[in-house]
């Protein structure tokens, strides 16, 4: 689209990103697996608007995160879009869609997609649709989403191998490359602000240290385990991350001359690096372990690109965020601000000219799933009043709507979004 005018929703992103104020505040929901909705709230969201009967599409079945289809996305007014993984969590390839129901809700699940119910009720699914695999996910007899099962079956603590941590990391295939640039097509044809989640940089994301994805995975498995060798066996890590940054940065070389500066943002790591009071780590260790890897991805894509670079973390992570800067982080998601230390004047104050914030809108822990939509307006509305101005913010709630979340609510947020941009609602 270069020498072309913008369209409005993707000018007003990239206007926030550049910490310009936009026309109005951009709202994503449903571009990445950390800003999504889950299915059973996109199904409820369809109802709600009217639009036209069809099963929904999990994307991401680790969390139950359900498409957010164009129809739905011009009813919503949100103006980021979206380039996901070509496989899922578990290792497949999201494609050849098939119904499957689960608490009595029926939904649309990749071909790929394996699942038994055990005894209990739980169901479990198998790596790459791969049953004669050990399973490597659970939901609880219940449940709305999937935990990952801990498969360290070949660990020897005096025989690390520091590849064997790195199985899952692959050159970027053909297939790959094609199927970047047909989501791309179409999210330009969309108008919006384009945000891709490319893998390969989330450096010890407990999410993926089990290796879901893999039939039987080696290494390091264990989330404690990988805990304690943060502390015991910082070498062996940096061996890991060290590897893994190479294999990224030639990833992203070949994936950059594919899509050229046609993405306006890059999802790079999930990471989490705080919990609700306190946080996982040092300061210290985290420039240690984390920041020289960091550092040589976003200068690559400084450098030689123009998408700007988004850091997920949750928790209590202020402490993090000069040395995330540092590392060149443009933004930051999802502003967990019920998190110690987290309040948002401070964090519009300190660090609003040099982070953009991507979340923080409203609460999903308490406002959103349990208030009533007067109390969700309310809140949308502070947050907007103090994140907005200068830019900088790109409205998305605290991380992704969580299930059975009342629909009432999710549209009270939206509406009172749109009333702090002067949108009409209808």
């Amino acid at each position: 689209m270069t020498g072309t005018a913008l369209q409005p929703a993707r000018q007003r992103v990239r206007d926030t990103l550049a910490h310009r104020e936009p026309d109005r505040v951009p709202i994503d929901l449903g571009s990445t697996s950390v800003t999504g909705i889950h299915v059973s709230v996109v199904m409820g969201l369809r109802e709600y608007y009217g639009l036209e009967k069809q099963l929904v599409k999990v994307y991401d079945p680790y969390q139950m995160l359900g498409a957010v289809e164009e129809d739905l996305a011009r009813a919503m007014k949100v103006d980021v879009w979206g380039i996901p993984r070509r496989r899922s969590h578990f290792g497949f390839v999201n494609e050849n869609w098939k119904p499957w129901r689960v608490n009595g809700l029926e939904v649309l699940v990749a071909g790929g997609f394996e699942v038994d119910t055990e005894p209990d009720g739980s169901i479990v699914i198998y790596p790459q649709g791969d049953r004669t695999a050990a399973p490597s996910g659970r939901m609880p007899a219940g449940g709305w989403f999937f935990d990952s099962i801990v498969r360290q079956n070949h660990f020897d603590p005096d025989h690390l191998d520091p590849a064997d941590n790195l199985e899952e990391y692959k050159p970027v295939s053909e297939e790959d490359l094609e199927w970047n640039l047909g989501w791309l097509a179409v999210g330009e044809m969309t108008g919006r602000g384009i945000i891709a989640a490319f893998g390969g940089t989330g450096f010890g994301d407990i999410a993926t240290v089990p290796a879901p994805g893999l039939k039987d995975p080696r290494g390091i498995r264990d989330i404690s385990e990988w805990y304690v060798s943060l502390r015991s066996r910082k070498s062996h890590i940096h061996a890991i991350f060290e590897r893994q940054c190479e294999l990224a940065l030639e990833n992203l070389k070949k994936i950059h001359n594919a899509v050229g500066d046609r993405i306006d943002a890059v999802y790079l790591c999930g990471t989490d690096f705080g919990t609700q009071n306190s946080a996982f780590c040092s300061v210290a260790t985290f420039r240690q372990l984390w920041l020289p890897y960091y550092s040589a991805i976003c200068k690559w894509i400084h450098a030689n690109t123009r998408w700007k670079c988004f850091k997920h973390s949750c928790g209590s992570v202020e402490r993090f965020f000069e040395s995330m800067i540092e590392a060149g982080f443009d933004i930051i998601n999802p502003v967990q601000c019920s998190a110690a230390g987290m309040e948002p004047e401070k964090l519009k104050k300190t660090y609003g000219s040099r982070l953009v914030f991507w979340g923080g809108g409203v609460d999903t822990q308490k406002t959103l799933a349990f208030g009533t939509p007067e109390q969700v307006r309310e809140e949308v509305l502070r947050r907007c009043e103090v994140f907005a101005p200068g830019g900088g913010f790109v409205f998305n709630p605290v991380h992704n709507i969580q299930a059975m979340t009342p629909v009432a609510n999710v549209v009270a947020m939206l509406n009172a979004v749109h009333e702090f941009n002067g949108v009409p609602n209808a």
